[in-house]
């Protein structure tokens, strides 16, 4: 809104400042940032207020999760907004990468509020059904994909050039990365901190990728499609590491508000929209390793378990696994994070790698 309003005014020194996306990348966390710790605290208390409770407790998890009962959820509200916020302020709104992006972030967020709203006054661990939740999921990634998608290649990275042609096959692979991004990012959501900054990982990595991808004469010399526009996705990356900063400021441990289904789904979907816009939908898959492993691990476990009746791991997603085996909540936290560093670098150097 800032940049379409410098330009409107056509005051020139500001109108050159806001043209350069790295000042407004770095615009947008700040006000995110900014916004998210301001209305943290009431947000909460009002989150507080209105549940009672909290979010459900498994019975059958962890025991030390049991203390956690009375912790208000939805914090994903607080997420959304602050990045919405800094995301109308600093992007290029005639963008379509911003408003297919926003359908993703604003609509994976519903899905997630309404799962979220089903358990919380209900008090149980089953929401909205899972068919109804991945259909609406997929409607709203459809809609998002048809707007980004302008070739129908899937690149792989660390050959340069080298793509599989998908055809309208792509529209509907599109689809799957957003929902299965959105999805992995939510069942990794369980413990204190731990989904949220592999997210502000992730996204910082894409920001440099967008970015890059954005530049022509980068793209070129680094051998990887040249997406016109895609810059501007680098701001929206940044307003979702702001505003997830802001998050973890409440949601160290211990957290004094889970992000909820609300949160998890619509920062997963937003990642996979993001990748399917850069065309790095294969380096998602790498950067957001820990997101896949926590996905594989429960579709393992449910897949052995129906067959065999026996468990893979002691607990499933994944990160339940190692606090059975005795790891404390913050050393599984802190060395997922590690995990999610060095996977992240990975990605960044399948951009020279060619």
């Amino acid at each position: 809104m800032l940049y379409l309003l410098a330009h409107w005014l056509h005051y020139e020194g500001l109108s050159n400042l806001f043209r350069y996306q790295s000042f407004r990348a770095g615009a947008a966390l700040l006000t995110a940032l900014m916004f998210g710790l301001l209305v943290g605290p009431r947000f909460i208390l009002m989150l507080r207020m209105k549940q009672g409770k909290g979010q459900p407790i498994r019975e059958d998890g962890p025991q030390s999760h049991l203390a956690k009962r009375g912790t208000p959820t939805m914090g994903g509200l607080m997420i959304v907004t602050s990045l919405v916020i800094g995301l109308l302020l600093w992007m290029d709104l005639s963008s379509r990468y911003v408003w297919a992006c926003l359908i993703v972030t604003l609509g994976f967020g519903l899905i997630g509020f309404l799962d979220d709203y089903d358990k919380v006054t209900k008090y149980a661990h089953k929401g909205v059904p899972a068919k109804v939740r991945l259909l609406g999921e997929f409607v709203v990634a459809g809609i998002a994909a048809w707007l980004v998608v302008t070739e129908t290649n899937l690149y792989v990275p660390i050959f340069s050039n080298l793509y599989i042609p998908l055809g309208p096959f792509y529209f509907l692979f599109a689809a799957f990365v957003i929902v299965g991004a959105g999805n992995a990012v939510n069942l990794t959501d369980g413990l204190d901190g731990l989904a949220i900054m592999p997210v502000i990982i992730a996204c910082g990595t894409f920001a440099i990728i967008a970015y890059l991808a954005g530049r022509a004469d980068y793209a070129h010399y680094l051998g990887i499609p040249h997406v016109p526009g895609a810059g501007e996705l680098a701001i929206y990356c940044a307003a979702v590491m702001g505003a997830g900063l802001a998050f973890l400021w409440f949601n160290a441990p211990p957290a004094a508000v889970f992000m909820g289904d609300t949160g998890s789904l619509a920062l997963g979907g937003t990642l996979g929209v993001i990748a399917v816009a850069a065309h790095h939908e294969i380096v998602l898959a790498i950067v957001g390793g820990l997101f896949v492993m926590e996905a594989v691990s429960v579709i393992v476990q449910v897949f052995v378990y129906k067959r065999t009746g026996k468990r893979v791991f002691r607990m499933a997603p994944i990160h339940h696994h190692f606090e059975q085996l005795g790891w404390k909540e913050s050393t599984v936290v802190i060395r997922f994070w590690i995990v999610s560093i060095v996977l992240a670098l990975l990605g960044l150097a399948t951009l020279k790698v060619r």
